[in-house]
């Protein structure tokens, strides 16, 4: 009788809340309409602390974390083409069902049985893990793999663009320069080519936004932002919020252009004090943004064109191997952080 030697892989779990470990277990096998990615790079994101830290209310535990990677495609299941075998791929983590009210508009990030990869099931801190066909996008070639596995974060800056809508006389204002925020200025800037004031309370990450083309900057632990915008004479006409803290809101509506658009990408579940007269005497819009939109061929053309520069947002890489180390660097916030990947061995 042959032997079978089945391959093994290692993944990141979070076991429960505070308890992170990396385990070794043997490869699954995709389904009909999968197929299997060998993962090369994976970036870590903000959601994946939370999920570790137990404040993510959307994540399923245990848990193999991780919506932002990239990899090669080493298997197909029922119904894939085998000639799928061998490409790189970047995986799209949004799962939905095709047919509920969302769906049915267009709109699957917010699908009523909506699946997040790395949240609702596994994801992409694993050597080897079997996603849907669909969600797979090829990679051109001219895209090293450790920039196309920042295509998932800026297909969220994409998401929230397209959601509040970008015009040539837009002056936009950007709440926060962290890795979010940098790929919402990068789009702001230099897809979209428009004037962006960027506002956080750290140097460093002003310098950064700086960096990456932000017309102006200020850092609002100093002093008012509604002062400095008067003594600027700005008045903007589309704001982000990229911390995701409910008192921006509050100042956003104080701040911006009659007939003016706010994006929200937060989660937070801590009411925001706002007078409805605010919004409808001035006819302000408020556009909330979850995850991506079928974004990634959007943000794979940016990419091709050099209209992007992910580049500028990765800061450090770490073997798969220390990943304890690379999200106790996160928490600590040390001066020049911003993405941080993770590499998987080769073979």
């Amino acid at each position: 009788m042959e032997l079978v030697r089945k391959t093994m892989m290692v993944s990141v779990v979070v076991e429960k809340p505070g308890q992170m470990c990396l385990v070794e277990s043997v490869k699954s096998e995709p389904k009909a309409d999968e197929v299997c990615v060998k993962v090369e790079y994976a970036g870590i994101c903000g959601s994946d602390l939370h999920i570790y830290h137990g404040a993510n209310p959307f994540a399923v535990y245990p848990r193999i974390v991780g919506h932002e990677f990239v990899g090669t495609i080493i298997q197909v299941g029922e119904n894939i083409d085998p000639l799928r075998i061998g490409e790189r791929v970047v995986v799209d983590p949004v799962i939905s069902c095709g047919h509920c009210y969302p769906c049915s508009i267009g709109r699957p990030n917010v699908c009523e049985s909506l699946n997040v990869l790395g949240v609702h099931r596994d994801g992409g801190f694993t050597e080897y893990t079997c996603v849907p066909a669909t969600n797979a996008y090829p990679v051109p070639e001219d895209i090293p793999a450790n920039i196309a596995v920042t295509i998932e974060p800026y297909a969220v800056a994409a998401n929230v663009t397209n959601r509040t809508g970008v015009y040539p006389t837009d002056i936009a204002l950007v709440y926060g320069a962290g890795p979010a925020g940098m790929t919402i200025i990068d789009v702001l800037r230099n897809v979209w080519q428009i004037p962006v004031i960027v506002v956080d309370q750290r140097e460093d990450r002003l310098e950064s936004a700086r960096r990456c083309g932000a017309t102006y900057t200020f850092n609002n632990r100093n002093g008012s932002l509604r002062e400095y915008l008067a003594s600027e004479k700005i008045t903007p006409t589309l704001i982000i919020d990229a911390v995701c803290h409910p008192s921006i809101l509050e100042e956003a509506v104080t701040l911006i252009s009659s007939a003016g658009r706010i994006g929200l990408l937060g989660f937070s579940a801590t009411p925001s004090a706002i007078a409805q007269q605010e919004l409808t005497r001035r006819e302000l819009t408020l556009y909330s943004s979850r995850l991506n939109c079928r974004m990634f061929p959007t943000v794979i053309e940016w990419m091709q064109h050099n209209l992007i520069h992910p580049e500028n947002i990765i800061s450090h890489v770490f073997d798969i191997h220390h990943v304890d180390e690379a999200f106790k660097l996160i928490e600590s916030q040390q001066e020049g952080l911003c993405k941080v990947l993770l590499k998987f061995p080769e073979s």
